[in-house]
């Protein structure tokens, strides 16, 4: 069962989340906040997997509540879910190791699928979002950071970019799990990087990858 819990001070968008999630048999909502005081110690007692996060709330806002979270519960995935598409916000969410970034107008199956993604250690980036930094960077020289990747490791990234998991991406290059973990960290390592949100931003943004076909 995944556990869920909730930060937003929308109440109808929170009774409509709890709803819609109860639907799911392998999916519980286990606490929720309108606010980010003592969000830490309501954490410490529902010990959630996912944690659906606002950036706009009253007091300290998403980004501030995602720094805490990923310091004091670095365990447990966070996926932004926000009205906002500004690239500011989406970078510095990147940056602190968001495991999601959906914004508010996504279907709820494409929610659901995010949580699913994240809590296997998928990261799970709104394809508006991928798309928006791809435009920005369409002009960068590739050259060096390709240079730093072997071919399979080139392979590799190109599966992570389109949102397999390891398992899915051992089949599609007939290897094993162990093996693609070793090309993943080490994909991690090149790039100094510390989550596979951050590999897919990064490779968007310098051109790594073709844009994959979900977000043409």
């Amino acid at each position: 069962m995944i556990k869920v819990f909730l930060i937003d001070d929308h109440a109808v968008l929170r009774d409509g989340l709890t709803n819609i999630l109860g639907l799911e048999e392998d999916i519980q909502v286990v606490g929720e906040a309108i606010s980010a005081h003592q969000v830490l110690e309501e954490l410490k007692h529902s010990k959630p997997d996912v944690i659906l996060l606002d950036i706009n709330m009253p007091g300290k806002n998403g980004i501030d509540v995602l720094k805490e979270i990923k310091t004091y519960h670095p365990e447990m995935k966070v996926i932004i879910l926000t009205m906002f598409s500004q690239e500011d916000y989406f970078y510095h969410a990147i940056d602190l190791g968001t495991d999601g970034y959906l914004l508010k107008d996504s279907p709820s199956s494409q929610v659901v699928e995010a949580i699913r993604s994240v809590y296997k250690g998928e990261s799970y980036i709104h394809p508006l979002m991928t798309k928006k930094l791809l435009n920005l960077h369409q002009n960068k020289n590739k050259q060096d950071e390709e240079d730093q990747l072997t071919m399979r490791e080139k392979e590799v990234l190109t599966f992570l970019v389109e949102g397999l998991s390891n398992k899915e991406i051992a089949g599609k290059l007939h290897i094993t799990d162990k093996t693609v973990k070793i090309h993943v960290s080490n994909i991690f390592k090149k790039f100094k990087v510390k989550s596979r949100s951050q590999v897919i931003i990064y490779a968007v943004k310098h051109r790594l990858v073709p844009l994959p076909p979900y977000i043409e």
